[in-house]
């Protein structure tokens, strides 16, 4: 098949088909909407948002830790990202004395902000289009394992190249499954510290009920400082760091935002996938997202029911049902999508409108006729697959006890070698002891009854194992014998669920006698499923290796039939760039949304007695007074958060929110739960992205926590 040029046909399309709100841009190519931007209102040119030739925005963004966004606000360093962002970070620096999840924290000098060994940000440098050297030796008639390995000894020396001549690392990432390749060429920084964070009252306020819904009314923000050292490069923690003195920062607006306003967001966007035929988003809608919402569901209830009972295991388990509910409740908002947006009968009619195509001449009839059909028979084989490892991998490994405790027992011990013994089992004691410090059994035991007997009452028995199918009963009877399970690990070898048990056990244990615990039911039970998960994931990714490079095809194929439309690339975790307009929506019949939320409505949602709806009595205190000091809008009230049209996804979490001017705004944080199946299809009556107005962000800082040392330090503007 003829090879396309993407940047020749991104060079040469008409500029009337590019589609303002839809659409993740590479920032390189970003000339191309420039006319586009400026016509929604934007005042700047490309070259502001991205240059390597003089410094631009993309010299303030940053990836924060290894999956969101942050932006910096000041000349001395200072990074404004989300408080879910930060979540586990600070959970990590809060004990029951000095909570600050709970109460949150304001560092009022430089010398009291908090080091946070692990946490890392990355700049990028600039980005290059390397497909040419990337494919070089690669023709239509190369065999996919030669092309395999071609491009991997290509990127080699590419990467190669770039990190033994800078001091920069260097990443190569496929596009259009392998159409195009892009260097990204970065930055590191290892020392960055926590300077404010806001009580989670205000940070987290609607907890799960909120996520992923509008109205939105959660303060979604936390601050850091980047350090260097003495010459300003990136360097490990250490006292004599320096706070960053950076490129470039954003001025801060209090101008706030109208409706049709001009947005940017500048991030990096994780996973995407548009090109996702009709099988594949059935598999989502169908199969994957429910299995995994249930399983979720299941021990979502088990940790908040005793999360409301205690403080001490509310700050436990915080970051752990944080992380656990937040895809939980957006596979939830993607399946209803799919469905009501009609994303599989949409896929079918664009398969339908290719076959045609491809049909119209003999030429294409025989290179492509069956493109499509193959691509059908593999999902057959996914969908089997694909239910299988979501089954195994959210019902066993969502159980503490066994993804912590017995997996590494068993991988390392049991089927380890016996010379690596001894060094095996202290780590694995390290481990447990670390482990059981924010571990309340009650929760796991629950979880444990309730996963598997999820697991064996529901999954296709055919996908079992044979020496399982006893535990494939009626419910009652499962759970019974489940519970029986979990109580007989505190009284048989190796003794999991009893602490000092299981650690004397160990001390006392050689190498045979922990090899005689492999026939017990617990160990035996989790073999037989990590065996079956293991196999058929490896079967999964050989599936999935073959429909990446059916897809490579298809794409390409696209791209050809439709030479008059614009194609942006999958989100694969890199920068980007995406415009809309600030924009109510309408979700359902009878339903309208504006675009703007005020602190009135925390105060109107407050409840006493949930706690993810208790209002802080100082943050109450200064609405009653109406002391919004220059942060109020032109109504006098407070804005919260704003919805816009910007394509955005996970990743985009602490993406900064531009003007028109460049100015910030806002934070992303989120997205509308009627459009989260954006990663598969955008429909721009209800794909909104949720934000967080700078001008509640501002009145936190000053107002509530008179943290007027961060306030000076940032460039506030009214445009």
């Amino acid at each position: 098949m003829k090879k396309i040029l993407l940047s020749f046909l991104l060079a040469f399309c008409s500029f009337g088909f590019l589609m303002a709100d839809e659409g993740m841009w590479l920032p390189i190519f970003l000339n191309y909407n420039e006319a586009e931007m400026q016509s929604l209102g934007f005042k700047l040119t490309a070259e502001d948002v991205y240059s390597v030739n003089h410094h631009s925005m993309k010299d303030a963004i940053v990836l924060f830790g290894g999956g969101c966004t942050g932006e910096l606000i000041s000349s001395q360093g200072l990074l404004l990202t989300n408080h879910h962002c930060g979540y586990s970070n600070v959970q990590a620096h809060s004990t029951m004395e000095h909570n600050y999840l709970q109460d949150g924290f304001w560092a009022k000098s430089m010398s009291e902000e908090i080091p946070t060994p692990g946490l890392t940000v990355t700049f990028l440098i600039y980005m290059e289009d390397v497909t040419k050297p990337v494919l070089k030796g690669v023709n239509s008639t190369t065999p996919e394992n030669e092309r395999q390995e071609l491009v991997k000894k290509n990127i080699e020396e590419i990467i190669n190249r770039v990190e033994t001549t800078t001091p920069f690392k260097a990443a190569i990432k496929p596009f259009y499954y392998g159409n195009q390749y892009f260097m990204f060429v970065t930055q590191t920084y290892r020392d960055v510290r926590l300077v404010g964070v806001p009580p989670e009252s205000i940070g987290k306020f609607g907890g799960d009920s909120d996520n992923w819904m509008w109205p939105r009314h959660t303060g979604d923000f936390s601050l850091w400082r980047i350090y260097t050292d003495k010459d300003g490069m990136p360097a490990d923690y250490s006292p004599e760091n320096i706070p960053m003195k950076p490129a470039k920062w954003f001025p801060i607006s209090i101008g706030g935002v109208d409706e049709k306003d001009f947005t940017l967001v500048f991030g990096y966007p994780g996973t995407t996938h548009q090109f996702y035929t009709s099988d594949a988003v059935d598999i989502v809608a169908n199969v994957q997202n429910p299995i995994a919402i249930q399983a979720r569901t299941i021990r979502l209830d088990a940790m908040k029911r005793y999360m409301n009972q205690d403080p001490r295991i509310r700050l436990m388990y915080s970051a752990k049902a944080n992380s656990i509910s937040n895809g939980w409740k957006k596979w939830q908002g993607e399946s209803k999508g799919i469905r009501e947006s009609k994303v599989v009968e949409l896929k079918q009619k664009e398969e339908a409108e290719f076959t045609n195509w491809v049909n119209a001449t003999a030429s294409r009839k025989q290179e492509l006729g069956n493109l499509l059909p193959d691509m059908r028979k593999l999902y057959q084989d996914y969908r089997k697959q694909i239910q299988s490892t979501t089954y195994i991998g959210e019902c066993l490994f969502g159980i503490e006890m066994v993804s912590k405790v017995v997996h590494p027992y068993v991988r390392t011990l049991v089927m380890g070698k016996e010379e690596e013994f001894a060094a095996n089992r202290d780590r694995l004691v390290t481990n447990y002891q670390k482990f059981t410090e924010s571990y309340y059994q009650p929760i796991d035991k629950e979880c444990f009854v309730n996963l598997l007997t999820y697991y064996f009452t529901t999954q296709d028995q055919a996908q079992i194992p044979a020496s399982l199918q006893k535990y494939c009963l009626d419910e009652a009877t499962v759970k019974q014998m489940m519970e029986q399970l979990w109580d007989k690990m505190a009284v048989t070898a190796p003794y999991f669920t009893d602490q000092a048990k299981f650690l004397d056990f160990l001390s006392k244990a050689n190498y045979k006698k922990i090899a005689k615990t492999a026939n017990s039911e617990i160990v035996t039970l989790y073999n037989e499923l990590y065996k079956i998960y293991v196999a058929t994931y490896n079967e999964s990714r050989g599936t999935n290796g073959k429909l990446d490079m059916l897809y490579r095809e298809y794409v390409n194929a696209l791209m050809s039939k439709d030479t008059d439309k614009v194609f942006y690339p999958d989100a694969n975790l890199t920068m980007r760039v995406t415009y809309g307009q600030v924009d109510g929506f309408t979700p359902a019949d009878g339903v309208s949304y504006t675009h703007y939320t005020t602190l009135d409505g925390i105060i109107a949602k407050e409840d006493p007695d949930v706690y993810d709806y208790k209002v802080d009595p100082k943050l109450k205190e200064l609405w009653e007074k109406k002391d919004y000091g220059r942060y109020a809008n032109k109504k006098g009230e407070l804005p919260v958060a704003f919805i816009a049209s910007n394509h955005t996804t996970g990743g985009n979490s602490g993406s900064p929110v531009i003007n028109a001017n460049g100015h910030l705004i806002g934070t992303n944080f989120d997205r509308v739960w009627e459009g989260t199946m954006s990663d598969i299809h955008y429909d721009v009556s209800r794909c909104r992205n949720i934000s967080l107005d700078a001008r509640y962000f501002l009145f936190i800082v000053d107002k509530f926590a008179n943290a007027q040392n961060l306030i000076d330090e940032m460039t506030i503007v009214e445009d």
